[in-house]
């Protein structure tokens, strides 16, 4: 299987209450942050996300948000562009997944296309397009965008950015939302017909149909882990997924997963805890629920499938009074020795045939130090316990960038076509 660092951008040293009083998100107050400790915070981002890469990761991955105060990455393909060179001067060939750019909340989707063509060029053929919807408060509250218009506004995106990398000629583009007279993009993208696309999404009906029909890899960024939500989500897509005649090749799913591993689980407890509560309290817990779903944002299918839903409840609308026992013992963090994460993490992964792992290792207020110590226990002692799983079910792996599996799967790297022909299919 495919194991990826995720990594989002948090100004690291939010006061610890912050959240019983503001929220992270929108109206975030400017005047909690140093100047030089917000460098340091983005400045560590970085240097990790390369640890990483030395480390043995297949892909890094990185998301955008505006005006938020636990993820300062209102474009995360500066910092993607920066980690591919540093990546390359040094040998080595990661996937490059950026989860994404909004597609819902943006004015110049045509600037997405170009900086995602540019990118993929940049990392030599690697990307992966990330083309989620978006928030509800980015594209509602930030970008003041009528919340009934936010995915039709990226469904037509969508469509414009795969049309202006893949028409051999000039176009013009008379959509509902954006006009263009001649649409001719330079750079195109070095992967062809066009890099592989994931849609991040928590995994409503209409957007699994989307994905399904079009056959898109889905990554569900859930910050419930898999215990609680995840379950519904997954059952749900493996029965439309047999429903719409797609075979079960686990590559075609991704999930995302908090982690923090340490040479014991008590020791694990006594170093991560606070920074993880730190995460839950004052940055994810302190978005308020109203800001997640704008009136109008949801679609009627996803209104439908939570009302008729059972099950237990998600974690996020606790995290802010969660205690560090009820974060692990939910597995919305998974947290101890090597033995226990890998433990916990293969039970999972196989039972949901997940072939896409993004683990989350900065989290919070964690230093770099401690970061890095936790990117080095998890590469050396859990990846290998992960990296086999799917191999004797013999799958290929249609949603990778076929310069980073060249790179990976030979000593003879495989020419670029073969990327092509996976996805014309």
């Amino acid at each position: 299987m495919k194991v990826s660092l995720f990594e989002q951008v948090p100004y690291r040293y939010i006061p610890y209450d912050y959240g019983d009083h503001n929220s992270s998100v929108v109206t975030a107050p400017y005047e909690v942050v140093d100047p030089d400790r917000m460098h340091e915070s983005i400045f560590s981002a970085y240097a990790e996300l390369l640890h990483g890469v030395r480390s043995g990761f297949d892909g890094i991955v990185m998301t955008e948000h505006s005006q938020s105060s636990y993820d300062v990455s209102p474009n995360p393909t500066l910092l993607a562009s920066a980690v591919a060179c540093a990546a390359q001067a040094e040998g080595f060939d990661p996937a490059i997944a950026i989860l994404g750019r909004s597609l819902g909340k943006t004015r110049e989707p045509l600037k997405i296309a170009e900086e995602y063509a540019l990118l993929d060029c940049i990392s030599g053929g690697r990307l992966i397009a990330g083309f989620p919807v978006g928030l509800s408060y980015d594209a509602n509250l930030n970008a003041s965008l009528p919340a009934i218009e936010t995915r039709d506004r990226a469904r037509e995106h969508r469509e414009l950015i795969l049309k202006a990398w893949t028409s051999p000629r000039p176009f013009p583009w008379n959509g509902r939302f954006e006009k263009y007279g001649a649409v001719n993009i330079w750079p195109r993208p070095i992967q062809q017909p066009h890099p592989p696309v994931w849609i991040p999404g928590t995994g409503s009906p209409g957007t699994l149909r989307d994905i399904l029909s079009n056959d898109y890899a889905f990554v569900y960024l859930s910050w419930d882990g898999p215990k609680l939500v995840g379950r519904h989500v997954f059952d749900r897509y493996w029965t439309m997924a047999e429903e719409m005649g797609r075979d079960r090749n686990p590559y075609r799913l991704a999930f995302l997963q908090v982690v923090a591993v340490a040479e014991t689980d008590e020791r694990a407890e006594q170093e991560y805890a606070s920074h993880l509560m730190s995460l839950y309290h004052s940055g994810l817990g302190a978005i308020p629920g109203t800001a997640m779903a704008v009136p109008g944002y949801a679609e009627p299918a996803a209104i439908e499938a939570m009302l008729r839903g059972g099950g237990p409840d998600g974690m996020l609308a606790r995290m802010r009074t969660a205690t560090f026992k009820d974060i692990v013992d939910s597995q919305v963090a998974i947290v101890g020795s090597p033995a226990t994460v890998a433990d916990q993490l293969e039970a999972f992964v196989r039972e949901f045939r997940i072939g896409n792992l993004l683990v989350m290792l900065q989290n919070g207020s964690m230093p770099r130090a401690l970061t890095e110590k936790n990117i080095s226990l998890f590469t050396a002692e859990v990846l290998p316990r992960l990296r086999p799983i799917w191999d004797d079910e013999g799958w290929q792996h249609h949603w990778w960038p076929g310069a980073a599996a060249a790179a990976a799967s030979a000593s003879t790297p495989t020419p670029t076509s073969t990327r092509t022909e996976a996805q014309a299919r």
